[in-house]
């Protein structure tokens, strides 16, 4: 009832100024004593997944709290695990604005932010003052002016910087909103990449004496035979897990519908078919062998229970908790 009393004033403002707005608030929230009106006491319901627990099998998508300016007000909100970023190893204004389009007839959003956030420094600032005690996910990118083919470099800048703070880091190739960025995803750059990637990981587990568990974001719009080839990249170069999926460039289900022309990705209710089949076709392929955090259109105990069928393992809600708000956390996992 509350929430839906925020979100109708929330719903007034442009759809970024709005996210601004809620991230201020809660940062002062969760350092404050008033931090009991967002605390929800849900079920512990553990689950062991890459060599790490988590509280619950619900976590925050990346996007949300670009910069980790609001991880203990999302931990007192009930997620297992939260995932921050997109962040990039320089400050970054992201794309023009508008950038962000609600579409509340299908429950989605569209958004071409463009890794907008402060850099990869001032977001590890505020993960040491964070005071979160379940899993911290860090979604790590790559600079818009960085060519494509210097990108690895990029993510090895962020993931030595976030090594010792993270529990684990997400490379995210699938965003549609960096030029080039998706091209990570096939062929030889994504085993150039993953090779990389994994050198440096096995480098900072001698250097930290800890291992970081490392997975990739991918993209919904992948084809079959795409998605085959992927799934062998990721088993070959032994990535920890697989996040699927980011947002879709698909718009035949808004169609007709105001903002369904803007440029970005499609997230919430319209990508959960796309999404539930891409963690579907996933899990045939990688046989158990990796685990699959299932990510688009989650806004219900019954669509969370669809990601899971079809094959995830923890699952995250970004667009339905944009509309649904912290009760849904809670119906989530306390029926899940």
């Amino acid at each position: 009832m509350l929430y839906s009393l925020v979100r109708k004033a929330l719903f007034q403002l442009d759809a970024e100024r709005a996210h601004e707005l809620t991230l201020q608030q809660l940062s002062r929230l969760s350092g404050s004593p008033l931090k009991g009106v967002i605390r929800q006491s849900l079920p512990f319901k553990p689950v062991n997944c890459m060599g790490l627990t988590f509280k619950n099998p619900l976590g925050l998508a990346a996007g949300l709290d670009k910069n980790g300016e609001c991880i203990d007000a999302f931990g007192a909100m009930g997620f297992g695990f939260v995932e921050i970023g997109t962040v990039t190893p320089r400050a970054q204004a992201g794309n023009d604005k508008p950038r962000m389009f609600r579409i509340p007839e299908a429950q989605g959003i569209i958004n071409r932010m463009g890794f907008n956030n402060h850099g990869v420094d001032r977001l590890v600032e505020n993960v040491i003052k964070a005071r979160f005690d379940g899993i911290l996910g860090i979604n790590i990118g790559k600079n818009k002016d960085t060519p494509v083919e210097q990108g690895k470099d990029d993510y090895l800048i962020c993931m030595d910087k976030v090594y010792p703070y993270a529990g684990y880091i997400t490379i995210n190739i699938s965003s549609p909103n960096t030029p080039g960025l998706r091209s990570l995803q096939y062929g030889e750059a994504l085993d150039d990449l993953l090779s990389a990637i994994k050198i440096r990981q096995g480098e900072l587990q001698q250097i930290h004496q800890k291992y970081v568990p490392v997975t990739v974001k991918i993209a919904p719009d992948l084809f079959a035979e795409e998605l085959i080839q992927v799934a062998d990249s990721l088993i070959r170069h032994q990535i920890d897990g697989v996040i699927a999926t980011n947002t879709t460039l698909d718009r035949s289900l808004i169609n007709g519908l105001a903002h369904s022309d803007e440029a970005g990705g499609l997230s919430g209710r319209p990508v959960q078919l796309r999404s539930t089949e891409i963690v579907r076709q996933l899990a045939q392929e990688l046989k158990g062998r990796i685990p699959i955090i299932g990510v688009g259109g989650i806004d219900s105990l019954v669509a969370a229970r669809e990601k899971m069928a079809a094959g995830a393992s923890l699952i995250q809600i970004y667009s339905g908790f944009i509309y649904q708000g912290p009760g849904l956390i809670k119906q989530i996992v306390t029926h899940l």
